[in-house]
């Protein structure tokens, strides 16, 4: 069993995928054509937002938003993000890369995302965003968030590349209820192995505000608006227009794909029922869309090694808190014990739209016989 084989998810619309690559091919249009066009204008549709900028990848997204913010005179080289210890290192990347600081808060161990209980000790007067991070595939966001953004007036910057296609049971700024289009901007990875992946690089930002989107246009161009004028010191960060037509092919099967996932996950939450497991929250109303299936051991290695002979994959999503990474010394003296406790239990286990149920109960009935 693979942990994941993009080649099997792609397999029912392969014939499609080929087919958009070959308009491509053929229009001649290979960068910022027609197709990445046509893509941008699909997912504002998808998500219920009024922009989406196509970008190189999602580490790009999240940058190109805080550089056009302070472009924008909205925040200052030196303010300061709060986001959440458990995640990917590229969330903490883009604050520290935009000139911004980061300010890590502990997680919640029920979803494992953002505790947002832990957020208004830690805001001062530098403060100017929250990030918060779906991550898994689990829509972060309550009236506790938007109420602490409103009252001290700052940006919401979502980290939405795990979680496309998950819903809030409460609205965001706007009319939506998508992760994406929550807050005031959010940065999205069309990574292979997300939900909605492209065949390569690719990222994007969301956003209701049409003079940031305009901005984030123009610093992924060379801060360039009109051609060989560069009103801006910028960067090339556009998504491919082939890479615009996969993923305009992959966005008509999403909604399919989440639903299989939540099967899958089901299955999970149905089949895993070994004590020394912690499972996550199961998804009743579209809140996650299962990027990971993720559960927690005090036995974490013991339980993997033995899966492993098993012949059952599984891997960590993620082993280190983002403050204890070596690259950023300068945090390591952080202590927030939730995110670095669940960092020694977590394990994700096998989930993805191409499993059959078979499957999923072989690595719940693993499970059980390996705790």
């Amino acid at each position: 069993m693979d942990f994941l084989n993009l080649k099997d998810i792609s397999e029912r619309y392969r014939s499609e995928l080929k087919e958009a690559a070959a308009q491509v091919i053929d229009s001649g249009y290979y960068i910022r054509g027609p197709k990445t066009e046509e893509f941008e204008s699909n997912l504002c549709g998808y998500l219920g937002c009024k922009n989406t900028v196509g970008t190189g990848n999602g580490l790009d997204a999240l940058k190109l938003i805080f550089r056009a913010y302070i472009e924008l005179g909205v925040m200052s080289v030196g303010d300061e993000v709060i986001l959440p210890a458990n995640t990917f290192i590229a969330s903490l990347t883009a604050v520290i890369e935009s000139g911004l600081k980061p300010v890590i808060a502990d997680i919640d161990t029920k979803t494992l995302n953002i505790d947002i209980t832990a957020i208004e000790p830690l805001i001062t007067s530098k403060t100017k965003a929250i990030m918060p991070v779906h991550l898994y595939g689990r829509c972060c966001w309550d009236e506790e968030l938007k109420s602490l953004a409103q009252q001290y007036n700052l940006k919401i910057v979502e980290d939405n590349a795990q979680a496309m296609g998950a819903k809030s049971a409460i609205k965001g700024f706007g009319e939506s209820y998508m992760c994406g289009a929550l807050g005031d901007a959010a940065g999205t990875s069309f990574y292979p192995v997300k939900n909605l992946g492209a065949l390569g690089d690719g990222g994007a930002v969301t956003t209701n505000d049409d003079k940031l989107a305009e901005v984030i246009r123009a610093l992924g161009n060379y801060g360039s608006e009109e051609k060989y004028i560069h009103k801006y010191a910028g960067v090339n960060s556009r998504l491919d227009e082939i890479q615009a037509a996969m993923l305009c092919v992959k966005l008509k099967y999403l909604d399919q794909e989440n639903a299989r996932r939540q099967e899958i996950a089901e299955i999970y939450d149905k089949q895993i029922t070994a004590k020394q497991i912690i499972k996550p929250l199961l998804s009743k109303n579209g809140e996650c869309v299962w990027h990971q299936y993720v559960i927690r051991t005090e036995n974490r290695d013991k339980l993997m090694q033995k899966l492993g002979e098993k012949g059952i994959p599984t891997m960590i999503h993620y082993p280190t808190p983002v403050h204890k990474h070596e690259a950023y010394k300068e945090l390591n003296t952080l202590t927030l014990p939730v995110a670095e406790k669940c960092a020694t239990e977590i394990i994700s286990l096998p989930i993805n739209p191409a499993m059959s149920n078979q499957e999923a109960i072989i690595v719940a009935e693993a499970v059980n016989e390996s705790c």
